[in-house]
């Protein structure tokens, strides 16, 4: 029998009401939505698109997403926005506010903005993340936007759970493209250079192209809305294109897999790790991994 309580919030989130969507992100972060998510209006989730953002500090990603939500919601669209922050050591919680990074729109009802923790995870998407585009979707908004922490070991992440990914970069961004974990460059979608009206921005361009990248950036100057609207064109260009052609659904079953793989160990390790003195004390670490696997997996009734 439905929980009575999940059905209302259901109902709540298919009407877009901004409480109910916080309200079951925040159940997707303590792991308590199984049942709720199972129960999410699966088209309106198949309609959505994810659009990923991610680039070194300071190339201006959170300016860049404001001028794009700005374009979207000119066209009539309800948009979404994962703002995925930094942890603070004390509390584990988002150090950067919602309200403090998209101000512009905090008064549109027709944009849901969510600030959550990474919560140490390298890649700058907390484990809720693919939860949250999936409670925004069901909730109306065509678009939602993920926007990372920066590049790290890990940044492809996003590159997984987003349909199309953005990495943005700046005119003063050279070393920090330099550092980008090998292939980043190569597997996001759209390579866009921002603060594109800033000196070195001509010689960026060519070095993109010629040799740091191999591909010729898209330039904009986002706090102005410069080339914005060509961005969201060649975003949803591309998104047509992928869903005519069938990646689109390939794509989006590859990044559900990993979520769940990824979901299966977090609910394994707890267990795992009280057990770990177990097998771990005198066996070597190969083998006491295969019995300390097995003993949870007979408990588990596998």
């Amino acid at each position: 029998m439905a929980n009575p309580e999940n059905a209302a919030l259901l109902a709540a989130i298919a009407r877009g009401e901004a409480r109910a969507v916080g309200r079951a992100i925040s159940l997707a972060e303590e792991g308590r939505a199984g049942e709720l998510l199972q129960g999410l209006a699966r088209e309106r989730i198949e309609q959505s698109l994810i659009l990923g953002m991610t680039g070194p500090p300071g190339v201006g990603k959170s300016t860049l997403t404001g001028a794009l939500v700005a374009a979207l919601r000119r066209r009539g669209l309800r948009t979404g926005i994962v703002a995925v922050d930094p942890s603070s050591p004390l509390t584990g919680g988002a150090l950067l506010g919602d309200r403090i990074r998209l101000m512009d729109h905090a008064l549109d009802p027709e944009v849901l903005v969510r600030s959550m923790a990474s919560r140490g995870r390298l890649g700058g998407l907390c484990a809720a993340a693919g939860a949250a585009c999936r409670i925004m979707a069901a909730a109306g908004c065509r678009v939602v936007i993920v926007e990372t922490v920066g590049v790290g070991q890990s940044e492809l992440d996003v590159v997984r759970l987003a349909d199309i990914t953005v990495l943005v970069l700046a005119p003063h961004a050279g070393d920090d493209i330099q550092a980008m974990k090998a292939g980043l460059s190569e597997v996001v979608d759209l390579l866009v250079l921002n603060k594109a009206d800033l000196a070195g921005s001509d010689r960026m361009q060519l070095d993109l192209a010629s040799g740091l990248t191999g591909r010729s950036p898209l330039c904009t100057v986002a706090r102005e809305g410069r080339g914005v609207e060509e961005l969201l064109d060649s975003v949803l260009t591309l998104a047509s294109v992928r869903r005519g052609d069938g990646s689109w659904t390939a794509r989006r079953r590859d990044s559900r897999r990993q979520e769940t793989l990824e979901r299966a160990l977090e609910l394994l390790r707890p267990e795992l790790e009280r057990r770990l003195g177990e097998a771990a004390d005198n066996d070597e670490p190969l083998r006491a991994a295969q019995v300390l696997v097995g003993n949870v997996l007979r408990q588990w009734g596998a």
